[in-house]
């Protein structure tokens, strides 16, 4: 029934080679946006140093140290992905300013304490204290389905293109689903985001 299917190197090769691509389905920035990061487990800190391939770095998540990498995404007022970047876990979370300053024409991204940084913070940062600013609980639900629907929590590839390619094809595929979710109930809240229903 699946006659002439490519092998999963083949399939692995074309994906890398439309990553490219995925940057079309990422969305349009709103006046109020929202980051914030995602840490990845890729390794178990026993196993830390064994290959000079080593791609993540070791961090603390939730109280338990691991070896992985930390994902960053943007995202509007609908929840949808507007921009990401990646870093190495062992990294601050202001690392990721640049990817901030990007939309510093677009409109005001709130983030936590986390972002805070010596020398400054983007202009169109605004740090957000505990118990404000609820717009950025909507960050927190993405990354809880992103557990749970996409069990991004812990990833296993070895090398860093294919784990950027991971990276791309998982914010498209998040922003396909939320609009098709919607498409399919347009009687539901327009900024609630909910993909559970296409979890295999």
């Amino acid at each position: 029934m699946f006659g002439g299917l490519p092998d999963r190197t083949t399939v692995g090769r074309n994906l890398l080679e439309y990553q490219y691509l995925c940057d079309e389905l990422l969305d349009a920035p709103s006046v109020l946006n929202v980051v914030d990061s995602y840490p990845i487990e890729l390794l178990f800190p026993i196993r830390a140093g064994r290959t000079k391939q080593q791609i993540g770095k070791k961090g603390r998540d939730k109280g338990r140290w691991s070896i992985g990498m930390k994902l960053c995404w943007v995202l509007n007022t609908y929840g949808y992905v507007i921009g990401w970047s990646y870093d190495t876990m062992n990294r601050f979370d202001n690392t990721f300013h640049d990817v901030v300053s990007l939309f510093a024409e677009e409109g005001v991204i709130l983030a936590d304490l986390g972002f805070r940084a010596k020398n400054g913070i983007p202009a169109n940062l605004k740090l957000c204290p505990k118990r404000t600013w609820n717009e950025r609980m909507a960050v927190e639900t993405t990354f809880s389905l992103l557990t749970v629907i996409c069990h991004a929590k812990k990833m296993f590839h070895r090398r860093l293109p294919h784990l950027i390619a991971r990276f791309a094809y998982t914010a498209a595929m998040f922003n396909v689903l939320v609009k098709l979710s919607r498409q399919l109930d347009p009687a539901a809240d327009p900024f609630k985001v909910s993909i559970a229903q296409f979890s295999l």
